[in-house]
């Protein structure tokens, strides 16, 4: 699972931190762009997959991805 947060998004820095912490095995990056421009200005977001993420905040957006983390971790 590739998870990446746009260094432009204001959301992603606690988010990003709390991921490698808690996940050290976990793919994520923070790229320059992920072309989310009109979700990125205006909501802490990331993509997974490629796939658009999005949160009301940070502990939001954090929560979504650890229950997506937790989903495909059941498949797998």
């Amino acid at each position: 699972m590739k998870i990446r947060f746009c260094e432009h998004n204001k959301g992603k820095g606690k988010v990003f931190r709390r991921l490698q912490e808690e996940f050290p095995d976990l793919n994520v990056k923070i790229k320059s762009c992920v072309k989310q421009c009109g979700a990125c200005r205006e909501m802490p977001m990331a993509t997974v997959d490629g796939k658009k993420v999005t949160g009301h905040d940070g502990d939001h957006l954090y929560k979504k991805l650890v229950t997506i983390l937790s989903e495909k971790r059941k498949k797998d």
